[in-house]
């Protein structure tokens, strides 16, 4: 099933930077890796790695992110993804929300089938092999991350990684806090603090070259269609790795 995104028709003209493992000893990172403790299978490249250029943008943000969070780090949660583990986790994303509704998969009507799908493809870009509309993590050119404080603690941010939900919206706790009025001051306040480790999240790498992901407040991307499609550039600059 082939879902179209509104980045699907810019052209992609592939610099040809091959992947680099990420200097993970530089940054944070969530380990270990959410999708291999899911059962994914990783072959020729490792999730930690991306396309030099990102990894370039990515220190510079961990830069930026330092003057104003002495101490902090970013957390990498997920970089490159080829596209059978994009297949992987769509069927187990898929398979988990069976559960959920307490359905049966055998046994769904095609109403429900495409309801889940529906919900499915909020999140997870649809595994294809086309080569002019690849799933943005197959590039190379996608990173999913969070911040951790000088600490160690991870910085809240009010959902997690992968929520198939409003929340997961970049901007949902701004929206939120507007109409909760009734909520007690302490629920304001931790309303505010998610708003406002989003902004410092998505400040820091767009102020490195990122653009972030309209529905994904983690997802940020360099040199991919949806980088080119929101930073209205002519063409994206990585297209799928082969894996």
């Amino acid at each position: 099933m082939q879902k179209s995104r509104p980045y699907h028709h810019i052209p992609i003209e592939d610099l040809g930077e091959i992947l680099t493992t990420i200097p993970l000893h530089q940054f944070s990172v969530i380990s270990p890796h959410p999708y291999q403790q899911a059962g994914a299978s990783y072959l020729r490249y490792s999730p930690y790695h991306l396309r030099q250029g990102v990894i370039d943008r990515l220190l510079l943000a961990q830069k930026y992110l330092q003057t104003q969070k002495p101490g902090w780090q970013l957390a990498i949660f997920d970089g490159y993804r080829p596209v059978a583990v994009q297949q992987y986790m769509v069927d187990f994303t898929f398979g988990g929300l069976v559960k959920t509704k307490g359905w049966q998969q055998e046994s769904l009507t095609p109403d429900q089938e495409e309801h889940l799908w529906e919900l499915v493809h909020q999140i997870w870009a649809v595994p294809n092999y086309d080569p002019t509309t690849p799933p943005p993590h197959s590039t190379g050119g996608a990173v999913d991350l969070v911040l951790v404080e000088a600490n160690g603690s991870i910085v809240d941010f009010g959902s997690p990684i992968d929520e198939i939900s409003p929340r997961s919206h970049p901007d949902y706790y701004l929206n939120y806090s507007q109409k909760a009025s009734q909520n007690s001051q302490n629920s304001q306040k931790l309303v505010q603090t998610y708003h406002q480790n989003r902004l410092l999240l998505k400040a820091v790498m767009e102020q490195a070259g990122f653009q972030c992901h309209p529905g994904e407040w983690w997802h940020f991307c360099y040199g991919d269609q949806m980088w080119a499609w929101l930073s209205e550039a002519p063409r994206a600059i990585y297209g799928r790795v082969e894996e």
